[in-house]
This record gives C-alpha cells, structure tokens and sequence, in this order.
C-alpha cells in the first residue's frame, strides 16, 4: 500500500486548518468581520463539536462493556488478569494527579488576558450560576456521601439521554459488563455480538466526524479568535501564548510519566534494564505518533513486547490488547490538566471536590476510552460536565488538541510495555 505524502496526512490537514484558523481569526479581528465568522463560519465548527458530544454515550458504553467482557479470560488467568487491571488503574490515577499537580502549579489558564477572561465568564455567565447554585444546595441539604448516591441512576434510559452525569453510564455500562460476565455463553451470546456491532459503528462514526476535523478546527478556532479576543490584537498574542504555555504543560506532565514514572516502575518491580527497554518502546512510540491511535499500534507494541522485551506470549496476548482498551495514561493526564486549564481560563475555581471527580472520572472514563484518534477529546468533554464546567469551552483547546493526541498516545503504549514487563517479571515469564 502506497503511503500518502505527509499533506494528505490528517494530522497535517488538521494542523493546516489550525493555521488557517488563527490567521482567519486575526485578520477577522483586524479588520472587523468577526460578525460574517460568527454567521459563516462559525457554525461549521459547532457541527463538528456536536458529532463529537453525538457518540459519547454510545461509544463510552459499548467499549466500557466490552472491555469488562474481556476479563473472561480471568477465569483461566485470573492472578494475571487481577494484577493487569490494578496497576493500570494505579498508574493512570498516578498520570491524573500530575496532571494536576502541574495545571495547579503553573495555572496556564491564567495567562489568558483578564479582559478575554472576563468576556468568557460572561458569555458563560448562566451556566457559571447555575453549577453555583447547585454547589450551594448540595452544601446545604445534601450529605458527605452526596456524590456516591449521584453514581447510581434512577432511571437508566433518563441517564442515557443526557450527556450531563456521564458518571452514571459509566456505573451502568460496568454493572452491564460484569452481569454479562455471569450469565451462560450461549444467553449473553447475542448481546455480546450486539456491543461489538455497535461499538464497531460508534468507531466508524468518529472516523466520519474527524473527517470534518480540519474545517471544524479552522472554524472553532477563527470564532475563538475573533468571538472571544474581541479586536484587540494583543489579546489575541496573549491568548496564544497562553495556549502555548498550556501546551508546554501537558507535554511536561506527559515527559515526567513517560520519563520518571515509566522507569521507577521497571526499576523496583522488574529486572528489566532501561538501556534495553527504550530503544524497542522507541519504535513503537513513533507508530503511535504517527496514527494516533492505540489500537493501531497494537500489533506493533506487540512484537516488540515478545522479541525486544522477551514478554511471553501468554502476558503479552491478555495484557497487551487489554492495555489498549483500558490503560489511557497519556489521554487521562491530559483531560485533568486541560480541564483545569478551560476552568481557569473561565474564570471558575475547581475546589478539592471537583478535582478529586476529576481524578474519579478521568480514570473509570480512561476505561471506556477508544483507541482511536479523537476519542480522548470526547471523554474531556465527559469531564466537563461532571465538574460543571461549560463543555463549549472545548472550543479554546480543540486546535492543539491533535498535535497533543499524538505525544500522548505515545505516552499510552509506553505505559502498556511497561506493565506487561512488570506482568511477566512477577510471573516469572520475562526473559532477561
């Protein structure tokens, strides 16, 4: 198969509408069309924005219940399958905290210009209020175990129409997985082919709707620019150095993951030398650069696994293809540190409560997470709205958000190789 040249490439298109929308959206600014953007232009971007929030739920409950179906395997493997899932989920809750931890330390969202901070807290203003009101009575009439009672829906079709408590399908979709789990093959057959069906679509879909990905950056962009920044030149100089800083952030929580966390963990749990680990991770980094995508990369990271790392065929069979689906360290450090980022940047204060949802639904979401490009700007989104943060503020983000999927990817599949070398150490089924 022919490869195409690196302009038909969609991280180049959607780096090309990027570029086009920053120079639409000052040279809008300048010349006073913001007006002719937000009726033309603009509302191209809010249908690419719309088909993103159209697949969330699905996507988040079809790929969640299959990846606790997976775990069928547990019966014949279970020490391996228990030991799989905690540490990916130890160190994706490791990868939310310094996400964290970074957004709280430099505050990126607070290089936004006041001015332009202002005009977004007003032009949120509603939304602003009403997640403050709802924090006021939750303080006054709701108890400390508040929020464990909002996990557990009432109604599951109601929970499901509404993108608002994402939280809630994510209970479902796992309460789903495990009672699929315990029926007979020959009864849970059918809806376990329905799922697969279905999440086969919802994967189909997001490729359609990325297709739209360099229009809608160009026009979510241009608006951001010029609905936001007003006719201030040096607004918008200043907004983009704080999307600049903001960048530089993520990709430094992402390089203490990838370059302190990755190997302490091979230090103290694995004989596994870091001369010999990086050089053949190094290979699958760059395949999961260049597409974006876990599941990809999967054949790659596996053959290295076996070959480079001398994983056995066995760990690397079930830890692997599950780490695909399940261990999303990279796309989990970024949503904490872009959401805490959009929050600054609307001027709203996210308390201990608030960060500690993030933590909560950035790693049970992390599961549902497909491993497809763009499937990580979704599960942000889901973020969002469990914190009470407007989801539109996606808008201010989604132009560096390609550029950003591709280093955290590569930060996914590292984080993968890791844990099935510490699998097969501890197995005793790792040749050194």
């Amino acid at each position: 198969m022919t490869s195409l040249p690196w302009y038909r490439k969609p991280w180049a298109q959607i780096l090309l509408g990027l570029a086009l929308g920053v120079v639409w959206g000052v040279a809008a600014a300048g010349l006073g069309w913001s007006q002719f953007t937000n009726d033309w232009i603009a509302p191209f971007g809010t249908v690419f924005f719309n088909g993103l929030q159209l697949i969330a739920v699905p996507l988040v409950f079809a790929s969640l219940i299959l990846g606790v179906t997976s775990l069928r395997d547990m019966r014949k493997v279970s020490r391996i399958g228990g030991k799989t899932i905690a540490i990916y989920i130890a160190t994706t809750a490791i990868s939310v905290t310094i996400g964290l931890g970074y957004a709280n330390a430099l505050r990126p969202g607070d290089y936004v210009p006041e001015g332009l901070q202002r005009e977004l807290a007003e032009q949120y203003r509603e939304a602003a209020e009403s997640r403050e009101g709802q924090a006021a009575t939750m303080m006054e009439e709701r108890g400390p175990l508040a929020m464990l009672e909002d996990i557990v829906p009432a109604n599951v079709v109601g929970a499901s129409s509404s993108n608002r408590n994402m939280l809630q399908i994510v209970f479902v979709a796992l309460i789903f997985g495990v009672a699929l789990i315990r029926i007979p093959d020959n009864k849970g057959a059918p809806l376990l082919g329905f799922f697969k069906g279905l999440e086969a679509v919802v994967i189909e879909i997001v490729g359609i709707v990325m297709r739209l990905a360099p229009l809608g950056v160009f026009a979510l962009i241009a608006r951001a620019i010029t609905g936001m920044a007003g006719d201030d030149p040096q607004q918008i100089v200043q907004l983009l150095g704080a999307l600049g800083f903001y960048c530089l952030v993520v990709v430094g929580g992402l390089a203490t993951q990838m370059l302190v966390v990755y190997p302490l963990i091979l230090k103290f749990f694995s004989p596994m030398r870091l001369k010999r680990f990086f050089p053949s991770a190094a290979q699958v980094q760059l395949v999961a650069f260049s597409t974006s995508s876990s599941g990809a990369t999967l054949p790659v990271t596996m053959k290295r696994a076996q070959q480079d790392l001398g994983v056995s065929e066995e760990v690397s069979s079930f830890v692997l293809p599950l780490g695909a689906t399940v261990n999303m360290d990279g796309t989990a450090l970024y949503q904490a540190a872009a959401a805490l980022f959009i929050a600054q940047s609307l001027g709203m204060s996210i308390g201990i409560e608030g960060q500690l949802s993030i933590v909560l639904t950035a790693v049970l979401v992390s599961i549902g997470t497909a491993a497809v490009p763009g499937a990580g700007i979704i599960m942000l989104v889901i973020i969002l709205q469990a914190i009470g943060v407007p989801t539109a503020g996606v808008a201010l983000i989604l132009g560096v958000d390609r550029i950003l999927d591709m280093i955290r990817t590569a930060t996914n599949v590292t984080g993968d190789m890791t844990v099935a070398t510490v699998v097969a150490a501890s197995e005793d089924q790792l040749q050194t």
